[in-house]
């Protein structure tokens, strides 16, 4: 995000969310209270809130997406909204028309936040920039870059099940260069101040050296989850591999892949997450996906949480402002 635009009012509360970085510890340890505070358990009525009564929330997905997109319409809903889900393949943009005539359309019909995923960097600021005075938006997920609502879900699933995130080492595993997930989990935990942060990839797929300060880097899977209280694995990003080429599945099972054997190297009672789309069989088994140490499911659960405290806290601040 340029250093020119502000996510934050004078009051250091949020306009739009569109990126974890350079957000204060104190403002994400309020977005987690308020999260904990939206939690529910299966087979419990959900919890709802008025915060978005007489509001419209439109979701922009210009990438496909399950768990992020029906968390942000059920967030919505739970808090009193109406929900516009755009689908681009089926707007004006396919006849030529410019992203902020769509938006400026979607304005005129009084929406209220722009909750947008896109494929290409800094859609949300264009966005953000635009329609600042009249709408709040919201980054569902920029380019390789960012994904800060994952991000917070992440903390607060390892927060629920393994408490301060100071005590804890946390490897990331996967194809770390390509991945939004881990760079906004990165942010989120180094923020809260893990005790000790690890990115495991092959070489091919480690970021530049300039990114993840402060994280152990390792190319071992085995050494990177030793001992550790948290093993977060990604999946592969094909839709990102552009001049890399495919990459071989069986091999990279073989060094990469999460086994209950491998995964014996963790701590006793380490915890297994993913972001989803799992690809069983290649970044992780289906026995640990579904075995008692994974909280994969609880991470979906505490993702309509956290992105109904986005939303609640941006609808108070907005109030806020205009009253």
């Amino acid at each position: 995000m340029s250093p020119a635009f502000a996510q934050l009012d004078a009051g250091g509360r949020l306009r739009h969310f569109l990126t974890l970085d350079g957000l204060p510890r104190s403002l994400l340890e309020s977005l987690l209270e308020r999260a904990f505070s939206f939690a529910s358990r299966p087979g419990r009525a959900a919890t709802r809130g008025e915060a978005l009564r007489g509001s419209t929330v439109v979701n922009l997905f210009a990438e496909p997406s399950t768990r992020t997109r029906a968390s942000f319409e059920l967030a919505a809903v739970r808090l009193g909204g109406d929900v516009l889900n755009f689908d681009n393949a089926l707007s004006s943009r396919v006849k030529g028309e410019t992203l902020l005539d769509t938006v400026h359309t979607l304005l005129a019909m009084q929406a209220d936040y722009f909750v947008i995923r896109d494929a290409e960097a800094g859609v949300q600021e264009l966005v953000a920039r635009e329609v600042d005075s009249e709408a709040a938006v919201v980054s569902a997920g920029e380019a390789h870059l960012s994904h800060p609502t994952q991000g917070l879900l992440d903390a607060m699933t390892i927060r629920e099940h393994k408490g301060d995130v100071g005590q804890l080492t946390i490897a990331i595993v996967g194809d770390i260069a390509r991945s939004r997930v881990a760079r906004s989990a990165h942010l989120a935990l180094r923020t809260l101040d893990a005790r000790e942060i690890r990115i495991v990839a092959p070489r091919a797929m480690m970021p530049e050296a300039a990114e993840f300060a402060g994280a152990r880097r390792l190319e071992s899977l085995d050494d990177g989850i030793a001992g550790a209280d948290v093993v977060m694995m990604l999946r592969i990003q094909h839709e990102r591999t552009g001049a890399a080429g495919p990459v071989d599945l069986a091999a990279y099972h073989r060094e990469f892949g999460l086994t209950a054997a491998r995964l014996k190297h963790a701590a006793p009672n380490a915890i297994v997450m993913h972001p989803g789309p799992m690809n069983r069989g290649v970044e992780i088994d289906s026995d640990v996906a579904d075995g008692p140490q994974s909280v994969i499911r609880r991470q979906v659960a505490n993702g309509v949480a956290v992105r109904m405290a986005v939303l609640q806290h941006l609808a108070e601040a907005r109030r806020t402002r205009v009253g």
